[in-house]
């Protein structure tokens, strides 16, 4: 291996440390139930803290199948089927037949489930102008370009058992 290879790779493992740490600060800060019960009351919407990432998920994601939503969620499948079944009866979701394999009930987000979903991110968009404020604008995009590749990249990498 050449010595450039080298240097490149000690570099990688030292920021990986430091990036895993902020990550793991980032999702222990956005797995809070307070962090929920804030987003839901900032919306001014009535929800279960349970129910919340959900809805959003299967309106950023959907039409989504439980088994996905439930792996995505880090949640267990029959945890989530409840839950579904909740915002179905809500009126905020509805299953509907998989495209792709008819045996496959998957979730969308109904026009109820939509207008929630909308006033979640106005207030989501108003926590973020509060966290982002001082930032200078070049910082902010760079951040999001760079978590928008990170992201790809994770994604695009083969989990290894």
């Amino acid at each position: 291996m050449s010595s450039t290879k080298n240097v490149q790779n000690t570099h990688i493992s030292k920021r990986i440390h430091e990036l895993h740490g902020s990550l793991l600060e980032i999702v222990s800060v956005m797995n809070r139930p307070q962090r929920d019960e804030a987003m839901v009351k900032e919306a001014g919407i009535s929800l279960d803290r349970a129910l919340f990432p959900l809805l959003v998920g299967i309106e950023r994601l959907g039409p989504i199948g439980v088994v996905d939503l439930a792996d995505r969620a880090g949640r267990d499948y029959t945890t989530v089927s409840r839950q579904v079944t909740k915002l179905e009866s809500l009126g905020l979701i509805q299953r509907q037949p998989s495209a792709t394999d008819r045996r496959v009930s998957e979730a969308v987000v109904t026009a109820k489930g939509k207008s929630m979903t909308d006033r979640v991110d106005a207030a989501r968009e108003r926590i973020g102008i509060e966290i982002f404020k001082t930032w200078d604008p070049d910082d902010l995009d760079n951040l999001v370009r760079l978590m928008r590749k990170f992201a790809d990249a994770v994604m695009d990498h083969p989990a290894k058992s």
